[in-house]
């Protein structure tokens, strides 16, 4: 069953949110270093507090059409929005980890003008109800996906997606290739490792060197949430201030500084986190995905059209040969700005390159 749905936090919690951020016990020590700055953060809590206007963003979210279904024992938010043309091409829209739907506020109405536009919440995040049961991957929430566009009436569609949505859009093409047109993808699953006979190309063998130093330097958290998201999410759920210094450390370490992501718009993912108590269950897929890889035996690729949009903070991110090696790329963009959020970085650029790709298709 499918029945709209209106994003909304109750006062009383967002009341107990503004108490438990007065509240907060801050570190002692060293300060200025290995994280984001107490002076920061302090900063940040304190904006969070008395100048975020949650009702303003709630009216900014509710300007789109929200909806709830049943799909595989779960109940799954979603937005839809159509286009005006009858015969629009549907797309799937997907974020990642630490983002939710609020990415998508900008770039949904753009994308809308063209196609039939659906931005699930992943299970788990947001105002998607949470597995109970082990086994919610990255490839088990493409089926789940490819259920909701059934249920939508949509039997042939085209997925775009960045961080996890780039791998749930990647096991969307292999599991249903004659249901997806194409995909759009301005990240590569960092689980990809395709077939290679001999040795990689110098090109190909620094950037997987580069990929190495940037796990060791900058990927604790995929590590700590790939092997005890639950132990970490006892803090992360019981204490709003960790929780915004969890997260927002992502946003400013991975988005281009060129981009300048407002505040708010980042707090009101926070807020989305808190309000549904959902960080551990996000973390969690970090866990459930690491037992379904993508990875390519001899053979075997992504059997349908690609398109690829590099954006230049976005890292680490392979060479376009190793690319190649398994995704049918037939089309390529290199970004003049932005990192890792694309959708919220740059809405324009990259609703314009998604056009261009999918009309490409048709042509």
């Amino acid at each position: 069953m499918i029945e709209p749905f209106r994003p909304t936090v109750a006062p009383e919690v967002i009341s107990d949110l503004h108490v438990r951020l007065r509240a907060t016990r801050w570190p002692r020590g060293v300060v200025d270093s290995g994280g984001v700055p107490l002076s920061d953060l302090r900063e940040i809590v304190r904006y969070w507090v008395e100048e975020l206007d949650w009702p303003q963003r709630e009216r900014e979210i509710n300007r789109l059409p929200h909806f709830l279904a049943d799909v595989g024992g779960l109940r799954l938010h979603f937005i839809h929005a159509k286009s005006p043309r009858p015969d629009a091409r549907p797309l799937l829209l997907l974020h990642g980890w630490p983002g939710s739907f609020v990415e998508m506020l900008e770039i949904v109405p753009l994308l809308a003008e063209e196609f039939h536009v659906v931005v699930p919440s992943l299970p788990g995040y947001g105002f998607s109800e949470a597995p109970t049961a082990a086994g919610m991957s990255n490839a088990r929430i493409a089926d789940l996906f490819a259920e909701l566009m059934t249920l939508l009436g949509y039997d042939r569609f085209a997925a775009q997606g960045g961080d996890w949505g780039a791998g749930i859009a990647t096991w969307l093409a292999v599991r249903f290739p004659s249901r997806v047109a194409g995909i759009h993808l301005n990240y590569i699953p960092g689980s990809y490792a395709p077939f290679v006979e001999g040795e990689p190309s110098a090109e190909e063998a620094a950037s997987l060197r580069r990929r190495d130093r940037w796990i060791d330097e900058d990927g604790a958290y995929g590590h700590v949430q790939r092997t005890r998201p639950l132990t970490l999410g006892y803090a992360l759920s019981d204490s709003p201030a960790g929780l915004a210094a969890w997260i927002v450390e992502k946003f400013r370490e991975w988005a281009d500084p060129r981009s300048a992501i407002p505040l708010d718009r980042i707090l009101t993912n926070v807020t989305i986190y808190w309000a549904t108590n959902t960080i551990t269950s996000s973390m969690r897929l970090y866990q459930e995905s690491s037992r379904t890889p993508l990875r390519f035996e001899r053979g075997e690729r992504v059997p349908v059209p690609c398109g690829i949009a590099r954006f230049p903070r976005e890292a680490p991110f392979p060479p376009r040969s190793w690319i190649e090696r398994a995704y049918d790329v037939v089309h390529w963009t290199d970004m003049p700005q932005g990192g890792h959020f694309a959708a919220l970085e740059a809405p324009e650029a990259l609703a314009e390159d998604v056009v261009k790709f999918l009309r490409g298709l048709d042509g």
